[in-house]
């Protein structure tokens, strides 16, 4: 990247390439928006070779949302190797905070969804892509406090290994630094969490196509593989998220169909635990936590032990929105209360600045541990009429998000005074 004047202490000005961003086309495709005519219009300029940066880095996440996972990927890598500096639409023309978040290379999915926890606050965010064969640029864009955005994938660790490289030197406060990011894998939170009074996390285990088709064909058993392991089981795909190739498994025939339809060569085993309520429903909750302090984020509510927000039919059951908001409504003195020994050694143990976790309550009322996450989306883009107890909450969120900017940005000019 190329310096513009203006440099000061150890950061620099950079060109940074204005865009449409997350936020507002994830809405869009939310609310049911035709993305396909402007999908149309930038491909047509890609073609052309009259799109600029922000633009391309667009059209790739508007390809995605179409559904071409493949064409998006394809397009920012493009994009991606000769502009990293992006910046995402502010409310405020004179911002008095600038946030500098770290991402990879990777789908839409792969990121902390920052500019929806942000897009109203009046805080400024440039977005620098970590990517491969690039490096750091240095010296470093300006800002008053950076935050890592990538995820604990296989696709982001050359990101995380390089940010990581130059954390100890980096000239503003780094928030969620990339050696407690790598902590957030499946196989390792387990690792992470395991011991803590009232949390139940089982242990995940990672098992190759091999092993699973010797499981399937009696050569070997689950307990071979990992003591842990007992029917019944879910196994998913690694890597995968939002349900993609989640199943529950309860004898090694079902284990030989499953892999009849998956192609992949690695998977995450662990036990199944039945958490179904006296009702026989399901309830699984979604938590933020904030400079060390949770937040309701949404209460799903099923019939079905797979259950993500999604398919939890939320917005067609009042009962499930009377419960959702009471549940929100009652969180500090209710959830949190109940768990508060469990919620603060999570904090404690996985040590970000922002996380959250997707959890539920055993049939012996203890905390059951999902997954712990620094990139699930956390957004207001539910109906204000069906959900009118949600934007009061989200909003709680994204102050409690702006107002921990500010601070660790204060901290760090004090201690540079």
């Amino acid at each position: 990247m190329e310096l513009e004047r203006g440099a000061v202490a150890g950061l620099a000005r950079y060109p940074s390439a204005d865009r449409i961003g997350f936020a507002r086309l994830t809405t869009m495709a939310f609310e049911g928006t035709d993305l396909r005519p402007l999908r149309d219009e930038l491909m047509s300029k890609l073609a052309a070779g009259t799109v600029d940066a922000g633009e391309g880095l667009d059209l790739s996440l508007i390809t995605q949302l179409l559904g071409d996972r493949q064409a998006g990927i394809a397009i920012q890598a493009e994009v991606l190797a000769f502009h990293q500096l992006y910046r995402s639409p502010c409310s405020s023309e004179r911002p008095a905070l600038r946030v500098l978040a770290l991402a990879a290379a990777i789908d839409m999915g792969g990121n902390t969804p920052i500019e929806f926890l942000l897009e109203n606050s009046g805080i400024e965010l440039q977005t620098l892509y970590v990517v491969a064969g690039v490096d750091l640029p240095a010296p470093l864009p300006e800002h008053d406090v950076a935050i890592v955005i990538a995820s604990d994938s296989e696709e982001c660790l050359e990101a995380l290994r390089k940010i990581d490289a130059v954390a100890s030197r980096w000239p503003r406060p780094l928030l969620n630094p990339p050696r407690l990011v790598r902590h957030l894998d499946r196989d390792k939170l387990h690792g992470l969490l395991r011991g803590i009074e009232g949390l139940d996390i089982p242990a995940t285990v990672c098992v190759t196509r091999a092993q699973m088709s010797d499981v399937a064909r009696s050569n070997i058993g689950f307990p071979d593989v990992a003591a842990e392991l007992r029917y019944p089981v879910i196994i998913r795909p690694r890597g995968s998220h939002a349900g993609v190739g989640l199943a529950k498994v309860d004898d090694r025939d079902m284990i030989g169909r499953y892999l009849e339809d998956r192609p992949e060569q690695e998977f995450f085993v662990a036990r199944f635990v039945d958490y179904a309520d006296d009702d026989g429903q399901f309830r699984k909750y979604r938590i933020v936590f904030v400079d060390g302090r949770p937040y309701a984020c949404h209460m799903a509510i099923a019939d079905r032990w797979d259950i993500w927000y999604l398919n939890a039919g939320m917005a067609f059951s009042e009962s499930k929105r009377v419960e959702e908001e009471r549940f929100m409504r009652d969180f500090d003195s209710d959830f949190a209360v109940r768990h508060q020994g469990a919620l603060a050694a999570i904090t404690d143990r996985i040590g970000l600045d922002y996380f959250t976790i997707d959890c539920a309550e055993n049939q012996n009322g203890e905390l059951l541990i999902f997954e712990a996450d620094n990139t699930a989306v956390v957004h207001n883009m539910d109906s204000p009429e069906v959900f009118p107890y949600k934007p009061p909450q989200m909003r709680k969120i994204f102050d409690a998000f702006a107002a921990m900017l500010h601070r660790r940005a204060r901290r760090g000019q004090e201690h540079a005074a």
